[in-house]
């Protein structure tokens, strides 16, 4: 079994690249990322020796359909697990082009090469191939105080990233319906734990309070978002995996909904309490302006991964918190690499690909 996994460089791509080694003996990765800014091979430094035997880095962008056809020649990929996105709500406002490129036409790119690879006949697929989309809950836009999405929620993104996202979906999801291509597309709620990049909420405000830097918050901080430790989402996809019906939708939820004013306050406690450094204190929070068509609140019903494949999340939010910080204090020199934009400046220097 050769697996792809695309954006293999990035946060929940790494994390999930370690977890499937570990959990499956018998799997061989691929990883295939273009380490733009968010994609640091130092999130898979970490790999065991016996796991670089079954796994095989590959730098490439998917919109680049020659790369991915020569991957899937290469390596004869059966299952495709598609992390590769522009994720920063931020960035797609300030340039949504690198958003659509990247996140609809590189999945139809992946999604084609598949056909070709795949395909037998008409409605005709080879035995045991899965192609899976690993989507957001920001494509179902913004709930008022009750409430939550379900898998049958109407699509409505409202910022250029969770539109992309929403367009690469119904892509996959189109896929199926025309071809009957084995897909599935999970959503899942916000993500936090080791190896994500610092311009997102909880490494952020980790990174901002060591230096005593300002702590930035949107509006009145009262955004509400659903709290998904990074190893509980990987277990569910090897479950989406390994159990998942074809052309099936499934919400992944941590049920830890919290408001963002009470994350940055939990990240102050920790540390402190952690450091000892009593600069570390909500004099560092600074309310700024609200990003342009912030969604208010997101919540996901998780019932349908649960009741068909078994998954519950083990990793109670405070738990989880906890393990984050530790993780990030007892890295920093990771997140001081990522800040100067040191390990990019090696890899675009050491680093052509194959």
């Amino acid at each position: 079994m050769t697996i792809l996994v695309t954006g293999a460089a990035g946060f929940i791509g790494s994390n999930f690249v370690y977890h499937l080694l570990k959990a499956d003996p018998g799997a061989e990765i691929v990883g295939l990322d273009a380490l733009t800014y968010a994609g640091n091979l130092d999130n898979l430094s970490s790999l065991s020796a016996e796991e670089k035997k079954r796994f095989h880095f590959v730098k490439g962008d998917i919109n680049d359909r020659e790369e991915v056809e020569w991957v899937f020649s290469e390596y004869d990929i059966r299952t495709v697990f598609n992390f590769a996105a522009e994720t920063h709500v931020d960035r797609s406002i300030h340039d949504p082009q690198v958003f659509l490129k990247t996140n609809v036409l590189g999945t139809q790119t992946l999604l084609d090469v598949c056909m070709g690879h795949w395909k037998t006949a008409v409605d005709a697929w080879r035995a045991g191939r899965k192609f899976i989309q690993v989507s957001t809950d920001e494509v179902y836009g913004s709930l008022g105080p009750e409430g939550l999405f379900c898998e049958d929620t109407p699509l409505d993104p409202h910022s250029p990233y969770s539109a992309s996202k929403a367009a690469a979906d119904l892509m996959v999801k189109a896929y199926h319906d025309t071809f009957k291509m084995p897909v599935i597309i999970t959503r899942c709620s916000n993500n936090y734990g080791p190896y994500q990049f610092p311009e997102k909420l909880i490494p952020l405000m980790i990174n901002n309070a060591l230096n005593h830097k300002d702590l930035p918050v949107y509006g009145d901080g009262r955004q509400v978002r659903d709290w998904l430790y990074v190893e509980d989402h990987c277990r569910a996809l090897e479950l989406v995996f390994k159990k998942g019906q074809p052309g099936g939708v499934y919400n992944i939820g941590g049920s830890n909904e919290r408001e963002n004013i009470f994350i940055v306050n939990q990240i102050i406690k920790t540390l402190e309490e952690l450091t000892g450094d009593g600069e570390i204190n909500a004099g560092l929070i600074r309310h700024i302006q609200d990003r342009p068509g912030h969604d208010r609140r997101y919540g996901i019903d998780a019932t349908r991964i649960r009741g068909q494949l078994g998954w519950e999340p083990r990793v109670a939010f405070e738990e989880g918190i906890a393990r984050t910080i530790k993780w990030y204090l007892d890295n920093r020199g990771w997140t001081e690499k990522v800040i100067s934009g040191e390990y990019l400046d090696f890899y675009q220097k050491n680093y052509s690909g194959r």
